[in-house]
């Protein structure tokens, strides 16, 4: 484990000598994709630990929407936070962010599913060919614009394929998070809504009535486990020890501090394992979704001339290329 850890601090350029300003406390960012209450109340224990561990204290950040932990990040009020793959790429791409871990489950697998959700009465929607149906008048719950499975990943694989904009085939299309999507299904406000198979695991340990009236009617290939994301420009000495805590939490230790960790784990969020190392790499299909359902609404705009339509998707599929490339060099997992 410690040849792992070494090598891992390395690859993260932890080892180099930063002149570090002191850091009196650190600021965790939360996704919102449940309410406050119910986010402090599941990973509390988790960041205690940590702040243990670090040395210094742990505050959590709380926001409404995903974009606000994004630009807390960027205005240097959050530190590190936990993201879904998309808004990490938003972190990482505006705000100074880099990935340096991810969650994985407790069998250690690493990974989980968009989904689109309706009530368990609704007999006429059963799969994508309902959910496509522009005729029916449906009411549609879409996620967060920056949520990975709520928005990005149904808007290319359920609607970019399909040639199917939701705003002009539905009757009402109203964004919220999970939980509230999740909710809205349950009480028949919405006909059907994104979501993941991680926040309704949630919802069956947090509400298991209202997950019982709910079905799954389509789900997308896997994502990967959700990337922890930290500023780039925190002090070596301080990114180290954040390092060690997250890849020696629920590993190292006795007997007694391992179980006691996993036991932490086991009630966080949905319920996780150890975390795994990862670097921005892993973003790297999601940054391909996104160029792929541009290059799909650049096919379909009428209001390019050919010439501008040819030059744009030039220019994506060059993109395109270079993630494959890069893509293509990292090693097998």
């Amino acid at each position: 484990m410690k040849r792992i850890l070494a090598a891992g601090l390395v690859l993260a350029g932890l080892t180099a000598p930063l002149a570090a300003q002191e850091v009196k406390e650190l600021n965790f960012g939360f996704i919102s994709t449940e309410s406050s209450a119910n986010l402090a109340k599941s990973f509390e224990p988790l960041l205690k630990d940590m702040e243990k561990a670090i040395g210094i204290p742990v505050k959590p950040f709380f926001v409404g929407d995903y974009a606000g932990v994004i630009e807390g990040m960027r205005f240097k009020k959050v530190d590190v936070a936990w993201f879904g793959n998309k808004s990490a790429m938003e972190a990482v791409d505006r705000s100074n962010g880099e990935v340096f871990v991810k969650t994985a489950k407790p069998d250690g697998s690493s990974g989980y599913y968009s989904l689109i959700v309706t009530n368990v009465d609704r007999s006429d929607i059963n799969n994508l060919k309902d959910i496509l149906d522009c005729s029916k008048g449906y009411n549609f719950g879409n996620g967060d614009p920056n949520s990975t499975s709520g928005f990005l990943v149904p808007s290319y694989y359920v609607f970019a394929l399909n040639n199917v904009d939701p705003v002009k085939c539905y009757k009402r299309v109203v964004s919220g998070n999970h939980e509230g999507n999740l909710l809205a299904v349950a009480n028949k406000q919405v006909d059907f809504a994104t979501n993941n198979t991680e926040n309704m695991t949630r919802l069956q340990q947090t509400r298991p009535a209202e997950a019982a009236k709910i079905k799954e009617v389509w789900r997308s290939p896997m994502i990967a486990g959700d990337p922890i994301v930290w500023r780039k420009d925190l002090p070596a000495d301080l990114k180290a020890k954040i390092y060690t805590f997250f890849m020696t939490y629920g590993r190292n230790g006795t007997p007694e501090e391992i179980e006691a960790a996993r036991a932490v784990l086991a009630k966080t969020s949905d319920g996780w394992g150890p975390f795994l190392a990862s670097s921005d790499a892993q973003l790297i299909p999601i940054r391909q979704l996104e160029l792929f359902k541009a290059k799909m609404k650049t096919q379909n705009d009428e209001k390019l001339s050919a010439d501008e339509k040819a030059a744009k998707i030039k220019e994506i599929d060059a993109k395109l290329a270079a993630l494959d490339e890069q893509q293509k060099k990292l090693p097998s997992m």
